[in-house]
């Protein structure tokens, strides 16, 4: 009899650890075919069309704006009617987005197409996250870092092959080498079909009908809002997308100052993500295994003071290890806020909580190179680094005094409740 319950239990970790592999290659296709049809394709698709540049900002905001729209409401419908449902939908948009492109010949009509196609992500990052944890107890974190590694990679090559199909079929008439691109994206998009199927069902088959209530949702908000040590723990991670966020955006700026040609601009941002996908499963193994606490707030000092020495460096191999030490710190902090919010909210809610963490996510992402913009303008490229940093030690405070000094019984009723 103990055999048999050994092999049964050998057999279940077996199919959870394929789930795992099928979840990591949904998020690496979906991320490479979302990817691929915005960098560098978009802004030359769109001057292509002969828009201005006054809306090449609006068409590019779309995307992410879904992201924050739609995060929280389908991790609440996924708590209601099950994952694997919505997993199925944000499949089908990633399959029939790319398409959508083909048929543009007015750029207005990409704003609607690239909030279409932003859905596909809002879906699928909260609910692939809540369906790993769910799965997996002792080993969630090792499992989210695969997850994450694995569309950073997606995040990594997609460019890549792009630009190359641009160059390639440059030959063609007008826009034919960017519909290509799009064409690609599509094809690269099909197997998120298959794979989605391979998730096992929930044993729930409730209706949309019967179960979304605003009123309802509004409680959710509510919960996740009034426990200090979740909003903590979701304000790091804003703070960190915030600082990313303006990374992207203006530090090949600060490094065009710097007299630093585009090519080794492009090269430390390979060396940023290349960094960050590698080690997360690592350090979502250290989560596992140490106190989750203690790596957050490491992760985000590393953030604080690499992002303090980026204006300070005029040595391009020194900014090559900053960066490098920036995205192991990126790393270390955001594999580990997401295992610890799952342990510190209520089980029935746990879709919906990862929902709003990538809203908030998104918003910091969103924000931030907007609110340095105009930092910027008004002084400098530096002191909006040095505001970027200041905001990470803010959240590192809040974090501490939510997680440490003032985690009382308070803050862990949330997490009461679902027990």
């Amino acid at each position: 009899m103990k055999d048999a319950n050994s092999d049964n239990n050998l057999l279940a970790e077996s199919k959870n650890h394929l789930v795992a592999w099928y979840l990591a290659l949904i998020g690496f296709f979906g991320i490479f075919s979302t990817t691929i049809s915005k960098n560098p394709v978009l802004p030359l698709f769109i001057k292509g069309l002969g828009a201005p540049d006054s809306i090449l900002g609006i068409i590019a905001a779309a995307s992410p704006l879904a992201g924050i729209i739609f995060s929280f409401p389908v991790g609440f419908l996924a708590d209601k009617i099950g994952k694997r449902k919505l997993l199925v939908i944000s499949g089908i948009i990633f399959t029939l987005a790319p398409l959508l492109y083909l048929l543009v010949n007015n750029p207005l009509f990409l704003i609607p197409i690239r909030f279409f196609h932003g859905m596909a992500t809002a879906i699928m990052g909260p609910v692939a996250l809540a369906i790993i944890i769910s799965f997996f107890d002792k080993s969630k974190g090792e499992k989210l870092g695969l997850y994450s590694s694995a569309t950073l990679f997606g995040r990594t090559l997609a460019p890549l092959l792009g630009g190359f199909l641009i160059s390639f079929f440059a030959a063609g008439s007008g826009l034919f080498n960017y519909r290509m691109v799009y064409f690609a994206a599509f094809l690269l998009s099909l197997p998120i079909i298959f794979l989605v199927m391979l998730i096992p069902k929930e044993p729930e088959n409730r209706s949309f009908v019967k179960v979304f209530s605003f009123k309802e949702m509004t409680a959710v908000l509510k919960r996740f809002l009034k426990s200090g040590l979740v909003t903590a723990t979701a304000t790091v991670d804003m703070a960190t997308y915030f600082i990313y966020g303006v990374l992207e955006a203006y530090l090949p700026l600060l490094l065009i100052q710097k007299k630093i040609s585009v090519s080794k601009i492009g090269l430390l941002f390979s060396v940023q993500v290349i960094s960050i996908a590698l080690t997360k499963p690592f350090f979502g193994r250290l989560a596992d295994r140490i106190d989750k606490r203690l790596q957050i707030l490491s992760g985000i000092t590393i953030l604080i003071f690499t992002t303090g020495l980026m204006p300070l460096l005029s040595n391009y191999y020194a900014m090559v290890v900053d960066v490098l030490f920036f995205g192991l710190g990126m790393s270390l902090s955001t594999v580990a806020t997401s295992t610890y919010l799952a342990e510190n909210v209520v089980k029935t809610e746990l879709t919906s909580s990862l929902g709003l963490l990538s809203a908030i996510m998104d918003i910091g992402q969103s924000f931030g190179p907007f609110l340095v913009g105009f930092i910027a303008t008004l002084f400098s490229y530096r002191v909006g680094f040095y505001f970027s940093g200041v905001i990470a030690i803010l959240s590192a405070i809040f974090f501490y005094l939510k997680a440490y000094r003032l985690n009382s019984s308070a803050n862990r009723s949330i997490s009461a409740a679902g027990n």
